[in-house]
């Protein structure tokens, strides 16, 4: 039986309905992935160096609709399986790096809120990270000491192992104060204090805004700002490894925010926050932590506004010269997406086919020379070769099955040749299209 006709239909109904709106399924990757191969291993390489203690950062950078989310999403789904935490957010107006009016903070904390891990992935894991610590802290001291649950000389020994962890943590940055909340959090823990617990999660998602709010529910008299969270983060991919976890994931989307941004010396407080996280990571002062963000080639290279207009990452970030289309050094700090080849959006669009198919309990009529016509239409337009988007083909392609499967009668030829895709025939030069078209070979 084909392994696509396996796709359960809540699953099967997720993916179709988040492609057609323009968005990336958070469940149902493996089902449609397709190419990306090399970048996938570059990035799983960097996967491999976090577990072992290092840091990693890399720019993904293509246009609107290549597959920047999907790629990101992939990772993400992939390294909650190997036991990271992931914690990820878009930019926007509001959420900035670094800002006059807590645009940063407000990052940190949407990147608190979307904390994620393998059985809780979609996000707001933070108490469950917390209690599953310390729950698996209490079980380890039980089995060394052979002692039971009420035994003074257990919640010692279980006294000594937390407190192992917050002496690690306090020698960091910043530190001190984490681990005294981690120590408060524990005792409200035993002693079943929730109203405690609640302050020391709030802090830990910096909600609190003076600190004489802070001092006077937790007793310490420091709090999580614009200027300093990127620090907490770090904290917490300590915390995280020595709570039983692989490592921290941070991923931050849709830097063409701070390109918008008007006020060039704010654009340049933001980058330069990135260079701080970029040279943190390659230093070795960040441990346990990756870090991915997802950039447009304009936001990315453009020497007045964009990340190369902020020299110190220029010099970093920029191409050497062998670097070139269709050969790209994987290992450098920028993966820049190449398009989509016409035969992988074939064999994404046969999955789909399937899918489709399988979902609304039709015998798939679409046949494979059908789908062929489909992608040399798509990529016939002229300009095609540069500026078509797997977004583009990929509504284009769910509509026309929604189409079909709506009006038996209709056939997929007559679809093709309508009003709708023949605009993208006649804008095509015939000659070069079937010059210029490899062969599919299924």
């Amino acid at each position: 039986m084909d392994e696509h006709k396996k796709v359960p239909k809540r699953i099967a109904q997720t993916v179709l309905n988040s492609l057609k709106g323009g968005v990336v399924p958070r469940i149902g990757l493996p089902y449609i992935t397709v190419g990306r191969k090399n970048e996938i291993e570059a990035l799983l390489h960097d996967v491999d160096i976090i577990a072992e203690g290092g840091a990693s950062f890399r720019f993904i950078v293509g246009r609107y609709g290549s597959g920047k989310s999907f790629l990101l999403q992939t990772i993400r789904n992939y390294v909650m399986d190997r036991g990271f935490i992931v914690a990820d957010a878009d930019l926007s107006p509001e959420r900035r790096l670094q800002g006059t009016k807590g645009q940063g903070l407000a990052t940190y904390r949407e990147l608190i809120s979307n904390l994620s891990t393998k059985t809780k992935p979609e996000g707001g894991a933070l108490t469950l990270v917390l209690d599953r610590w310390i729950s698996a802290v209490q079980n380890e001291a039980m089995q060394e000491t052979k002692l039971t649950p009420g035994d003074p000389a257990l919640a010692d020994a279980t006294d000594r192992k937390i407190y192992a962890v917050t002496a690690s943590v306090s020698e960091l940055v910043h530190g001190f104060e984490f681990a005294r909340l981690l120590s408060a959090y524990y005792r409200a823990y035993v002693n079943g204090d929730d109203e405690t617990k609640a302050s020391v999660v709030r802090w830990f998602r910096g909600e609190y805004s003076t600190k004489t709010e802070a001092k006077e529910a937790l007793g310490v008299n420091m709090i999580i700002t614009d200027d300093d969270w990127y620090d907490y983060l770090k904290l917490f991919a300590t915390f995280f490894r020595l709570a039983g976890y692989t490592g921290m994931f941070i991923m931050i989307d849709e830097l063409v925010n701070i390109y918008k941004i008007p006020n060039s010396i704010t654009r340049q407080y933001n980058y330069e926050k990135i260079l701080t996280m970029y040279n943190d990571t390659l230093q070795g002062k960040a441990r346990y932590l990756g870090i991915l963000m997802g950039s447009t080639p304009q936001a990315l290279e453009d020497k007045r506004r964009g990340i190369y207009s902020y020299e110190a990452l220029r010099s970093r970030l920029a191409e050497g010269r062998f670097s070139k289309p269709g050969a790209r050094d994987l290992l450098a700090p920028v993966i820049r997406l190449e398009p989509l080849t016409a035969e992988e959006m074939l064999v994404l669009c046969e999955k789909l086919a399937e899918m489709h198919a399988g979902l609304y309990g039709y015998t798939r009529s679409i046949t494979t020379d059908d789908l062929v016509n489909f992608i040399k239409i798509e990529y016939g337009r002229i300009g095609a070769d540069q500026n078509i988007t797997p977004r583009e083909v990929i509504r284009d392609f769910i509509e026309l099955s929604d189409l079909l499967y709506q009006n038996p009668d209709m056939n997929i030829t007559e679809l093709l040749s309508s009003d709708e895709f023949s605009y993208a025939k006649s804008e095509a030069v015939s000659d070069e299209t079937d010059a210029g078209f490899v062969e599919f070979t299924i």
